[in-house]
């Protein structure tokens, strides 16, 4: 049966705040959540990016629930440093943390100072960051000398399980690449059959583990009011690769914003004020076989969203 979380979006809410927003989401009936890895927001409306995994380690201690984030090694995080902090979460909370590795994105990533790699070589530093991570979670003493550079790293406090290490993918090409080394694949929402697509790429080259499909969505009283959330917190990620990819600050983004119409985020943002209408997106989603579906709500105040989804939507959904 398909389970339903939380999603936590750390540019759009103030981490203290977001952290009593997941305590809610587990009061209400979220079965589990994710977060993003960011150091930047997409716009400056936006005007949030705490640190992820501080919180993480705060939400998974005072809730029940299975967490995970979507996160980048290479650049900002070196991958030694990045499996010790995967090994002390999965250490500390057996069995409820996992991560999705990804090649990033110049926004978050600029800051170094190092330059930006084109999308090739970004994979290919991507995967020997995995390699290095998964062989030092396995308490192996790793060297590497490559895109990126290891010497003699040890992880000491080791986790048992070790934290499934999932393949994100917003294309049938990178669904099929992440196949080879991913416990799990995670995407976003798009039109149904490009979903099925993925999901096919995925299991086609080999893929195990769960499905887990992020939804980006906007609710509110009335269909004027969730367009207008979504517009003005989402308008700017209806642009897709490269563009997401390669722009490094949130005023170029708001460039970019100015020229989105409202309509045009209907479709990346699943926008409506009809209860039932998500319910029908999201049973339409689960029978592509998404095992985990996490739901973020767009706008900057969850309260609503969490109440009316938890008491409305998935005891509806798991009934069905």
């Amino acid at each position: 049966m398909t389970r339903f979380g939380f999603h936590a979006s750390h540019e759009q809410i103030s981490p203290r705040r977001l952290l009593a927003d997941v305590q809610h989401a587990e009061k209400a009936g979220f079965d589990m959540a994710m977060c993003s890895d960011h150091f930047s927001p997409w716009s400056e409306k936006q005007g949030h990016s705490g640190y992820t995994w501080a919180w993480l380690g705060a939400a998974l201690a005072t809730t029940s629930l299975r967490l995970g984030c979507v996160s980048a090694p290479g650049q900002r995080y070196h991958p030694a440093v990045h499996a010790q902090k995967i090994a002390t979460l999965g250490q500390m909370f057996p069995g409820r943390f996992w991560v999705a590795l990804g090649s990033g994105e110049a926004s978050n990533e600029h800051i170094t100072g190092d330059g930006w790699p084109r999308k090739e070589v970004r994979t290919q530093r991507l995967e020997e960051c995995v390699h290095v991570i998964r062989r030092l979670l396995h308490g192996e003493e790793v060297s590497h000398d490559g895109l990126v550079t290891v010497d003699r790293a040890r992880v000491w406090d080791l986790p048992d399980p070790v934290p499934p290490l999932i393949g994100p993918a917003v294309s049938v090409e990178s669904a099929a690449r992440v196949a080879a080394w991913a416990d799990g694949l995670v995407t976003v929402n798009q039109p149904v059959e490009t979903l099925r697509q993925i999901v096919d790429a995925y299991r086609g080259a080999g893929g195990t583990g769960p499905l887990a499909l992020q939804v980006h969505l906007s609710f509110a009283a009335t269909d004027e009011e969730a367009l207008a959330i979504a517009h003005e917190q989402w308008g700017g990620n209806v642009f897709g690769p490269p563009i997401s990819w390669d722009i490094e600050t949130a005023e170029a983004f708001d460039v970019l914003w100015q020229k989105v119409q409202p309509e045009e985020v209907r479709g990346p943002v699943n926008v409506s004020p009809d209860l039932g209408q998500h319910r029908a997106w999201l049973a339409e989603y689960a029978e592509l076989g998404f095992d985990e579906i996490y739901l973020h709500h767009v706008g900057q105040q969850q309260e609503a969203f969490i109440a009316a989804f938890g008491e409305h939507v998935l005891p509806e959904l798991r009934r069905a």
